[in-house]
């Protein structure tokens, strides 16, 4: 049996021209959860990222902490959708942008409905994949793991790849698998045993890495 540790990205740039670089604080954040898997003892037979910059970054980070020069396999099915065309797809208007409180949640709350819309097939977000092939492409990445691997797996990925595999292993719904996504942290890891027919949920959206008085204002979630 392995054990399969997919790791959301540090904090990225929320707001910013460029959300798809990872903040001082996410490349912090990273480091740091290297660090703590280096001082527990584990180590890694296999690593697969998205192609995303922060995907690749958050790798980076982890690596440094660990001390180890490793590698990864690209997998294009664990990038994130694209959620400026996800809440496009059903509010065509530019929005502001969101610093202030009020307009970081209506930016949630558009994005809940986009999700939702797209998951349902009722719309089209712009340069995106449907639904369904998304799910398909993080189901890839979870298959390509049972049959090639048996130890520990290591996964950077996004939120939204990670709340779809939780899904699909638990077989929740739509809405459900949303607020999961909604739900977890700047490099959170949630944990999957696996063997060669199954995944098997152990741990969500934990932060180990964090869990001291001196870091408990590193805990992000954009």
């Amino acid at each position: 049996m392995g054990t399969l540790y997919l790791v959301r990205h540090g904090q990225a740039s929320f707001g910013a021209d460029d959300y798809d670089l990872l903040s001082p604080l996410g490349q912090r954040q990273s480091v740091r959860l290297g660090e703590y898997f280096r001082n527990k003892g584990v180590t890694f037979e296999a690593a697969m990222t998205g192609t995303l910059k922060r995907q690749i970054q958050t790798f980076a980070g982890i690596s440094e902490g660990m001390g180890l020069a490793m590698q990864a396999t690209p997998w294009d099915g664990l990038n994130e959708y694209d959620s400026a065309a996800v809440i496009g797809a059903i509010h065509p208007h530019a929005l502001e942008k969101p610093d202030t409180p009020e307009l970081y949640k209506h930016h949630f709350r558009l994005l809940r409905d986009g999700l939702a819309q797209w998951m349902a097939g009722v719309v089209s977000p712009r340069g995106m994949p449907s639904y369904n092939d998304f799910a398909a492409g993080v189901r890839s990445a979870l298959d390509h793991i049972r049959q090639h691997h048996d130890g520990n797996v290591l996964l950077v990925s996004s939120g939204g790849p990670i709340s779809t595999a939780v899904g699909q292993v638990l077989g929740t719904s739509p809405e459900t698998t949303i607020e999961l996504n909604m739900r977890i942290r700047n490099s959170s890891v949630t944990e999957f045993a696996f063997t060669p027919r199954r995944h098997t949920l152990m741990t969500y959206n934990t932060l180990p890495h964090l869990d001291t008085a001196e870091h408990a204002s590193w805990v992000t979630y954009a």
